[in-house]
């Protein structure tokens, strides 16, 4: 199955979860558009794999795309496999990793409801090398999986 997109998610603010939207504009340099985590450092989007969100809700949790704070949700993509410096053409732009994972200073109300979180291990983040149309059910191409030096 080639890997796609199933979600695009933003918010408003940091801290809460995200809202499945039909499409963001991605703007080089910055991220989504309009959302809280778009900005001038490395994690300017999220990903997490609708395979980790699954995990979850085998725990038991009601939790669907955009619940993890992610903003594009992934579908046929091991995600937390990709070295450092990937590149992804994911929609109309090209998006390179940055990190993998990240360390939760708090517990979320997704850790508190099930003990656990799949966010800080299998969520990964990119910068935006090409801006654009992400939109669902795009594809995710891997474009160069060169490790950074």
């Amino acid at each position: 199955m080639p890997a796609k997109v199933v979600a695009v998610c933003v918010s408003e603010q940091k801290g809460e979860r995200k809202k499945p939207v039909p499409e963001v504009l991605v703007r080089e340099n910055h991220g989504i558009v309009g959302d809280a985590h778009a900005g001038d450092w490395h994690r300017q989007i999220s990903l997490l794999a609708l395979e980790s969100i699954k995990k979850m809700q085998a725990k038991g949790l009601d939790v669907t795309a955009g619940d993890f704070a992610e903003n594009i949700t992934t579908e046929g993509i091991d995600l937390p496999s990709l070295p450092i410096g990937t590149k992804l053409v994911i929609g109309e732009t090209l998006n390179e990793v940055t990190q993998i994972g990240k360390e939760c200073h708090t517990r979320c109300a997704i850790y508190h409801q099930a003990g656990d979180c799949v966010m800080p291990r299998e969520g990964i983040f990119v910068k935006v090398l090409r801006g654009g149309l992400v939109k669902v059910n795009d594809s995710i191409e891997i474009v160069s999986a060169d490790v950074a030096n």
